[in-house]
């Protein structure tokens, strides 16, 4: 169920915000959007406690469109830069897919690592059908493709200082 099912069109950026907000207000559309057909348990993390989520909210709405989490966490294979972030459980709500809403949390989420976390890189583990997405947005494909059950993904980063962040 989306949370806009009242409405078939959701708003532009301009009226969207974008706040930190609780683990427990990302279950929902974790779960609604990246795994539907798993239990709940398949979208929460055992880092969830020590992480920062973040929520995009439509101003007329008390339920978040759109979330991510965000984590202190080494890149692998580069265990040399110990300045990194790494983003988790990004999910937005169909109905609001294609409308800026993502990119806006994205870069909410890049500019708090960079300036509260001083990160210097920022990486993901990406579903393979989105990582053009990510490419549009300055994440780069790294280390070989791999799976989680019949899910292909790939590892992304982009160092901040090539986000524009």
């Amino acid at each position: 169920m989306s949370v806009l099912e009242r409405s078939t069109t959701c708003p532009p950026p301009a009226d969207v915000s974008c706040k930190r907000i609780g683990t427990e207000d990302t279950l929902h559309l974790r779960h609604s959007v990246l795994w539907p057909n798993e239990e709940i348990s398949k979208v929460q993390l055992p880092e969830d406690e020590t992480g920062y989520h973040f929520g995009a909210f439509v101003h007329a709405q008390g339920e978040p469109v759109a979330v991510v989490s965000l984590f202190r966490e080494m890149v692998p294979g580069e265990e040399t830069i110990d300045n990194a972030a790494r983003f988790r459980k990004f999910a937005c709500d169909p109905v609001c897919q294609g409308r800026g809403i993502g990119t806006l949390l994205l870069r909410e989420v890049f500019r708090f690592a960079s300036t509260e976390l001083g990160a210097r890189v920022i990486w993901c583990d990406a579903r393979a059908s989105a990582a053009g997405w990510y490419e549009r947005r300055g994440l780069r494909k790294f280390e070989n493709p791999f799976f989680k059950g019949a899910v292909e993904y790939v590892r992304m980063k982009g160092y901040v200082d090539e986000l524009g962040v």
